[in-house]
């Protein structure tokens, strides 16, 4: 397996991780039931559940772009130093972008974000040009 494949795969367990952390925060601002219910009604959540549900919604979002990025680097096989690199800093970002997200750790959050945005880029284009 490839580290842009790898890194691809334990992106996706960190998405697992981040919708477990917004489940866990909800259940205790309004409780399981509600959790499991059809949710009909949107009850007030907090601050921190707020945040960590945006969280996961923006991963989505950005492992769409990846998962791009990185089925383009591995089918037409041009796996570099570059794409090697940017894969695994894209998980890091994602990784600090989680708590970032979290605690409103403010301009660093948007900071953070664009460096996996940016990494993500750099092997679609990299996929592209070669």
């Amino acid at each position: 397996m490839s580290a842009e494949t790898t890194a691809l795969g334990l992106a996706a367990l960190l998405q697992v991780a981040q919708i477990g952390l917004a489940a866990v925060s909800m259940n205790r601002d309004v409780g399981a039931s509600w959790n499991a219910s059809p949710r009909d009604n949107q009850p007030e959540f907090s601050a921190l559940t707020g945040r960590l549900r945006r969280a996961v919604s923006n991963h989505f979002e950005a492992l769409s772009l990846f998962t791009i990025a990185v089925l383009m680097v591995s089918l037409e096989d041009r796996s570099n130093v570059l794409t090697v690199f940017s894969a695994w800093l894209y998980l890091a970002a994602r990784i600090l972008y989680v708590p970032a997200y979290a605690f409103g750790w403010s301009p660093w959050r948007s900071v953070i974000w664009a460096v996996g945005f940016l990494a993500t880029m750099a092997m679609i284009i990299f996929a592209l040009l070669t």
